[in-house]
């Protein structure tokens, strides 16, 4: 009989440790290089982390990066140097629940709090009256949306945004498909709460693999760093009420995309045509129909969702090409 207790326990032990994720993962010389290199601001009561990086000299031109779920500002890390060689400040922040910022909960996240957080950085860092380039990537571009649609109607603490370049996010829900672990996550009310417990490496570097290129993957190193973000403060526990973005989106079309199509604002668009979550031609069709004033640069066929760190060349070149435009 007490051998028997004897193996259960072993079982369960190591059972329990995978469900609680114990340990936390160990963060990488290179990650935490990104972490240093930052630092943070407070808004209403969270730590929020930011980049913000002096660049070329003689430039005035200030640029903020505007991420993707689920990871955070160190997407950018391919394209840092170089962005910096054209902008005077170079600027990313980690939204709430995301990276190395604080991850509430329970919280209702939502698009409209990370617009103001933000304004929020950029007020913080005395650039609110500053004109400003917006480059933003999937649950960025809905957060650049928001920034845009606050100009448009000139809403109190609105920024001086001069330009926005898009990439890959689902701005139209008719053209959007979520992976199915997001829709699981997003709909399954209290069950959702035992699944993101369930989340661990393999299931997430798997996921995070199918919306990459079949040539364009993630180093090993790179998946563990994009896990590591998530974990960190135990963000995987709060991916369900970040979706509910998903929602919003469909919610508040009409204001978003009103937005986009109605602005003044110089735009572009740069586009991992291989992306299965915002798939073409459909997503690229739609885009060219009712953005008619953006300019468009599709990258290479089997440049996928994030083009940024899947082609961080021909990424730059179109958005340096864009931003030298006018």
């Amino acid at each position: 009989m007490r051998e028997w207790w004897i193996q259960v326990g072993l079982l369960t032990v190591p059972l329990i440790a995978v469900y609680l994720h114990i340990p936390p993962p160990h963060i990488s010389p290179t990650l935490n290089s990104w972490k240093t290199a930052g630092a943070f601001f407070t808004f209403k009561g969270n730590h929020i982390f930011y980049r913000d990086s002096l660049g070329a000299v003689g430039s005035s031109d200030v640029v903020i990066l505007l991420h993707g779920f689920p990871t955070s500002s160190y997407d950018w890390y391919k394209i840092w140097d170089r962005l910096n060689q054209r902008f005077s400040r170079v600027i990313a922040l980690d939204f709430l629940g995301f990276g190395f910022s604080d991850k509430p909960r329970p919280h209702r996240y939502s698009i409209f709090e990370q617009a103001n957080i933000v304004e929020a950085l950029m007020a913080h860092l005395g650039l609110r009256d500053h004109k400003t380039n917006i480059l933003s990537h999937d649950y960025g571009d809905t957060v650049a949306l928001e920034l845009i649609y606050r100009r448009e109607h000139n809403k109190t603490g609105h920024l001086m945004i001069s330009s926005l370049c898009l990439s890959n996010g689902g701005i139209f829900p008719e053209t959007h498909y979520p992976r199915f672990l997001q829709k699981l996550l997003k709909d399954s009310g209290v069950l959702s709460q035992i699944l993101t417990r369930l989340i661990n490496f393999i299931v997430f570097s798997k996921g995070i693999g199918a919306v990459f290129g079949p040539y364009t993957q993630p180093t090993d190193g790179e998946f563990w760093d994009m896990w590591t973000g998530i974990r960190i403060n135990d963000g995987h526990l709060v991916m369900d009420s970040i979706l509910q973005y998903i929602n919003q989106r469909l919610k508040h079309r009409d204001r978003w995309v009103g937005a986009l199509t109605t602005t003044t604002v110089p735009l572009h668009l740069i586009y991992g045509p291989l992306d299965p979550v915002n798939p073409h031609p459909q997503f690229i069709t739609l885009y060219q129909k009712l953005v008619q004033r953006s300019t468009v640069s599709v990258l290479d066929d089997h440049i996928s969702h994030y083009p940024q760190l899947e082609d961080p060349t021909g990424f730059m070149n179109a958005y340096l090409s864009f931003i030298n435009s006018f």
